[in-house]
């Protein structure tokens, strides 16, 4: 049900988890561990979905957080939780330097990425698809965390499963935006099979902007959600025809 990060495993009072689709109770398309809950799953199924994986970081539901995601840059810095019957911000980046707060994000193929400063005690959490990750939200999120007190050389972050460059063929619009900003953006595109198409490095050009960046340490757990059937994959729903998609839940929280 978890895949970790070494890198992330080796910090003290920290926990986390990039959680597979297995060891829930969910059925049909979202069998089983789907954290969704903009899906049309069961929404009873996704709440005990949700509280096994809160129980799986030590914390309760409550304090089991996701944002409404957005593909922004945005980010919420996070002290308590909200109540159950407010809309949970729309943002794309949770951040945090409060203890006992579980701070997620959902993917189905975009790049998760979790933060911590073990020094600083902020923890911050990333949803990086391509559109978040060319509009800043790896930036906006470190620039979050150092409010709170966290120094880049000291943030260690790990980029979770993901569609990876073998399944992600993009249309030539696409090379054109990333190459029109910077052409060394050229680096992470290679030929695809079909004329005027290429295959898209998204982890690639997650780590390259976290390098930019300046932080401490960077890992890579190497899993491609649309080839590996433990994850949910949008680009493998749409490919399939089917009408609906689970959600990959990847978190993190401070002892």
């Amino acid at each position: 049900m978890i895949i970790t990060s070494s890198l992330l495993s080796d910090l003290p009072g920290l926990r986390h988890a990039f959680f597979t689709r297995e060891g829930g109770v969910s059925e049909g398309l979202y069998e089983s561990l789907n954290g969704g809950l903009g899906s049309n799953d069961d929404p009873a199924h996704v709440a005990e979905n949700r509280r096994r994986m809160a129980d799986a970081l030590g914390v309760v539901p409550s304090h089991f957080l996701t944002v409404y995601q957005v593909h922004s840059p945005d980010v919420a810095i996070v002290t308590e939780p909200w109540p159950a019957t407010s809309e949970r911000p729309h943002a794309d980046a949770l951040v945090t330097n409060t203890p006992g707060l579980a701070i997620g994000i959902t993917t189905a193929d975009c790049g998760p990425v979790l933060f911590a400063d073990p020094k600083a005690r902020v923890i911050g959490a990333a949803h990086a698809g391509w559109k978040g990750a060319f509009g800043g939200v790896i930036e906006v999120t470190l620039e979050a965390m150092e409010t709170l007190g966290a120094h880049k050389a000291d943030i260690r972050a790990a980029i979770g499963p993901l569609i990876r460059q073998q399944s992600y063929e993009v249309g030539a619009e696409f090379v054109e935006r990333f190459t029109a900003t910077d052409s060394a953006n050229a680096r992470y595109f290679v030929p695809s099979s079909r004329t005027d198409h290429a295959m898209f490095d998204l982890a690639g050009y997650i780590r390259a902007r976290l390098e930019r960046a300046g932080i401490g340490a960077i890992d890579d757990v190497g899993l491609d959600t649309y080839a590996d059937p433990r994850f949910f994959s949008y680009r493998r729903t749409t490919h399939h025809a089917e009408p609906d998609y689970g959600r990959n839940i990847h978190a993190l929280v401070l002892d």
